[in-house]
Formats: C-alpha cells, sequence, structure tokens
C-alpha cells in the first residue's frame, strides 16, 4: 500500500498562480461609461447609443438600445410584476466605435499631458475626448 501525500495547502502552485492571472487580468478598453458609440458588426449594425455599463473582465459593455434580448422573470416580492422583460445585453467593444464631439466616428489614441495625466484623443480630428462618467 502506498503512502498518501498531502499537497500544502498554503501556497498555491505554480499553474494555479498563472491561470488565476490569466483569468484576473483585464482587457485594456477605449471607451468608458457615458460615451457615445455607433455599432459597426452584427445584428444592431449602424444604431448609436450610449455605453451604460463597461465589463473589462470580459472586454464587454452594454449599450442603450443596442442588443435588446428578451427574458422570462418570475416576481420576486408581492408588488413585482412577472412576465417577459426586454434589456440589453452585453456585446463585445471590438464591435462599437466611438463617436468623438463633432459627430465623426473615430479611433482613439492615448497621450500623456506635461502634467502626467492620460488623455483621449481622436485620430481624425486630432480633439481631446473628455471623459464623460
Amino acid at each position: 500500500m502506498r503512502i498518501l501525500t498531502y499537497r500544502k495547502s498554503d501556497r498555491p502552485r505554480a499553474v494555479n498562480r498563472k491561470r488565476h492571472a490569466d483569468n484576473a487580468e483585464r482587457v485594456k478598453l477605449r471607451v468608458t461609461k457615458g460615451d457615445t458609440v455607433r455599432v459597426m458588426r452584427g445584428d444592431d449594425k449602424g444604431k448609436e447609443g450610449k455605453v451604460m455599463r463597461v465589463f473589462p473582465k470580459t472586454g464587454r459593455l452594454t449599450v442603450e438600445g443596442v442588443n435588446i434580448v428578451k427574458r422570462h422573470r418570475k416576481a420576486r416580492k408581492a408588488e413585482e410584476q412577472s412576465g417577459i422583460m426586454e434589456f440589453p445585453a452585453p456585446i463585445h467593444a471590438s464591435n462599437v466605435m466611438l463617436i468623438d464631439s463633432k459627430g465623426k466616428v473615430t479611433r482613439i489614441r492615448m497621450r500623456i499631458d506635461e502634467d502626467g495625466t492620460k488623455e483621449r484623443i481622436s485620430i481624425k480630428s486630432g480633439d481631446a475626448i473628455s471623459r464623460n462618467r
């Protein structure tokens, strides 16, 4: 009969440490909450809307009025109503483009000012895009 050996549970193994680092890493997004974007691909191509929520771990974002899905919802309280609810589902950030202050769809470049703050720059016009959260 072989002797049972137990792993030391107080320190993670190298494999688990790497997997955790991969899962926990965030996707760098140039779009933030409150920005106006246009959908470039998918069923809602051409629609514009305001970004309601950003999910940096998955690289997705929820846009107002885009990718509307239906869910059957049961009432949890007496005053709630059950039924089929419609709400916007998240879409991938690569499928949208930011609309700058002049109303044009643009890509974004980052620039660091003299005082050390990061600023988003519109590639088409060269203007700074403010963060409206």
